[in-house]
């Protein structure tokens, strides 16, 4: 099933819905005033990126596997020098270390476990069934690396959503990734679809 112009807008709704949920509770959490929104998201057969392993940076990622009528892998994706950008603002550690130490790493996954439970929870809303996940691991590592990691299939569906985040009025952008397994799509577009009629 490919997914139609009213599909995507559908899915990124849905991100939408989850990244609020998880922006008010980093607030509730830090005290920052943060807001979280993706203002588009592109869905691609994981080819897409094999072409381009030759310029796959390594990127700070905190991914968690999940199962259940969807199954594959999600992952919050910055560029290292954003993710240290936003740890310092959310801890408002002011020393600017060049490697992410254990605490930042510990911060990174907490923020990228609300993210992905309220994205996924909100996916798994529309499915009306329950998703079970992983813990969530930090790496540094690329894209093509990451997919790897659950072996992938050039035709497994990835849903890649632009985050941009605010916080204390001051911009960091990354990514959500979402790796649907073979039929994982099918899964969620159907969901969708009847919900729609």
């Amino acid at each position: 099933m490919e997914p139609t112009a009213d599909d995507v807008d559908a899915i990124r709704e849905l991100i939408n819905i989850g990244v609020g949920r998880a922006a008010g509770m980093l607030n509730d959490i830090t005290g920052c005033a943060i807001s979280l929104k993706v203002p588009s998201i592109q869905i691609v057969d994981f080819a897409y990126l094999s072409g381009g392993k030759e310029k796959d940076p390594a990127l700070s990622t905190v991914s968690l596997n999940f199962r259940g009528p969807m199954s594959g892998l999600a992952a919050l994706v910055f560029p290292t020098e954003s993710a240290a950008k936003l740890v310092m603002l959310m801890t408002r550690e002011t020393e600017d270390a060049g490697e992410m130490d254990a605490i930042r790493i510990e911060t990174l996954k907490e923020v990228g476990n609300i993210i992905i439970n309220a994205v996924m929870g909100s996916i798994a809303n529309v499915l009306e069934q329950h998703l079970s996940y992983s813990l969530p691991t930090y790496q540094e590592l690329g894209i093509s690396a990451l997919a790897g990691s659950i072996h992938a299939r050039v035709d497994d569906r990835l849903v890649i959503a632009n985050a941009h985040f605010r916080i204390e009025e001051t911009p960091v952008e990354g990514n959500l990734l979402l790796i649907l397994e073979l039929g994982s799509m099918d899964a969620l577009l159907a969901s969708i679809h009847s919900i729609d009629h």
